[in-house]
């Protein structure tokens, strides 16, 4: 079921969300409800506070590019990315590398504002999938970008945060017409 997607202003995307505990049917259904609300909205990635609910789960999603990322590690093994695309995790843990790039992002949550975000080029996550697994993913490129975005929607961070003050003032007009 697509399902609304939560906008710029409402609360919700401010709150850290709590850690899921137990993993049911209707989680699991609601995994499904957030992949297909991502698709249908054409984005990469997912949270569930984007949806309105504050629970640390999200859904990524980079299979329409294999190019955006030179690697991909799972528990320390070299995976395709279609073997792990669509990624729906639970409670994640990151964990960074120093090198830093910068790189345009937009949220589905904030319509029509893309800025350039530096983040770090690498991460490695551990994340707790619904079939009860814990794995440890490696990556870089887009996939780490959209892991971390998503991370941080958990954390009530927004990528707007991590702009710069001279992008800061210049979105400002259109963030604050966003809020109301």
């Amino acid at each position: 079921m697509v399902l609304e997607i939560t906008q710029y202003g409402n609360p919700v995307l401010r709150k850290k969300c709590r850690r899921v505990t137990e993993v049911s049917d209707d989680l699991r259904q609601f995994g499904e409800d957030l992949i297909e609300t991502m698709v249908h909205a054409e984005g990469v990635g997912l949270a569930a506070p984007q949806v309105d609910r504050e629970i640390q789960m999200a859904v990524v999603d980079v299979s329409h590019d294999p190019e955006c990322i030179s690697y991909l590690r799972v528990d320390g093994e070299d995976l395709a990315l279609e073997d792990l695309m669509p990624l729906v995790f639970i409670n994640p843990v990151l964990e960074f590398g120093k090198k830093k790039e910068s790189c345009s992002e937009g949220c589905l949550s904030i319509d029509g504002i893309n800025a350039d975000v530096r983040r770090p080029a690498e991460v490695s996550a551990t994340l707790e999938l619904l079939d009860g697994r814990t794995i440890v993913v490696e990556t870089d490129g887009l996939l780490s970008r959209a892991i971390q975005h998503e991370t941080d929607h958990l954390n009530g961070v927004l990528f707007v945060d991590r702009l710069s003050t001279a992008t800061k003032l210049s979105i400002q007009r259109k963030l604050k017409r966003l809020a109301f």
